[in-house]
């Protein structure tokens, strides 16, 4: 799919496993109106063994990749939470429950998440409700993950904990959606997100038909960008489609940006002021004494005399 993306549309991926992705992905995500990004918690594709795995883990997702994304102009946010998959491993669930707390309170967390049902197990649905618990004594948003096998089941059964713990369903975003999901999420008000795959899960061609029969109140496109076959150029390739197809652009800019902004600015973590007045890349700053670069020549912005522009050496 060729695309290019007029000025005036700018994105945000409100699920993006960025960790899995290289600098080059950051970079043509910047390109094509990616202004920010939110990156769940999730697996690795092969099972954590001790506690400090997670613990490692969860310190990249405040600390490294949110510096990683700045370099190249992208802001980026995380959500906190102990994947259904890995809630199968009773010991070590345990001991990530301990560490949510301290995590979920760090600068740019603005959801547990993402957090939900499998195999829909006993343990599963066990630390699911523990942690829709924390989210409720801690007042925060909470995205849940929708199962791959019996979803329309397990999607109806996570909404109901979600409210049996005393969430609001304002406050939950339900991801992983797809046609036989949306009526029943958006009905009982919550936020229906879709993850745009390439082959699996929600094609962006079956999004925009989305879009056409239900419209744009509390839908969400993401890309879930993770290190299997998947697109982080999803979102953007997705609003393109749609305005190819007809879909107007004031609902475009709904589920491609604004309901992402709505959503999870609840957390008061996710402000628009933050990518809409960033500080300048300079590619010439270290993490932890790393950069970025390769040897490259770093990109500076130094901010000209006229505001509205930006000098780029």
């Amino acid at each position: 799919m060729t695309f290019s993306i007029p000025e005036r549309f700018k994105f945000i991926d409100p699920h993006a496993h960025m960790s899995s992705r290289t600098t080059d992905d950051y970079a043509a995500m910047r390109e094509a109106g990616v202004v920010a990004v939110i990156e769940p918690a999730f697996w690795w594709g092969q099972p954590r063994t001790s506690v400090g795995s997670f613990q490692d883990y969860f310190s990249s997702l405040v600390g490294w990749e949110r510096f990683r994304a700045s370099q190249f102009g992208i802001r980026h946010y995380c959500t906190m939470g102990l994947n259904s998959k890995e809630a199968n491993n009773e010991d070590l669930a345990e001991a990530v429950m301990e560490l949510l707390p301290i995590y979920a309170a760090k600068e740019g967390v603005v959801a547990i998440g993402e957090i939900g049902y499998d195999d829909m197990t006993a343990l599963e649905e066990r630390y699911f409700c523990r942690q829709l618990e924390l989210a409720k004594e801690l007042d925060m948003l909470v995205m849940v993950h929708t199962p791959h096998r019996d979803k329309k089941a397990g999607t109806k059964r996570s909404m109901d904990r979600c409210l049996e713990f005393g969430l609001k369903p304002s406050q939950v975003i339900m991801d992983h959606n797809n046609e036989e999901t949306v009526e029943d999420v958006l009905s009982r008000g919550f936020w229906a997100a879709f993850t745009i795959y390439p082959n699996t899960k929600m094609g962006n061609a079956r999004m925009v038909e989305v879009v056409r029969q239900y419209g744009s109140d509390r839908i969400i496109v993401d890309s879930s960008a993770d290190w299997g076959v998947s697109d982080p150029l999803a979102v953007p390739k997705t609003a393109m489609l749609m305005l190819e197809r007809g879909i107007p652009e004031e609902q475009i800019h709904d589920v491609c940006y604004r309901n992402a902004l709505k959503a999870y600015g609840q957390s008061g973590q996710f402000n628009e002021e933050d990518w809409l007045n960033p500080a300048p890349i300079d590619q010439r700053q270290v993490f932890s004494g790393n950069s970025v670069l390769r040897g490259q020549k770093p990109q500076v912005e130094q901010p000209s005399h006229n505001p509205d522009l930006v000098l780029i050496e």
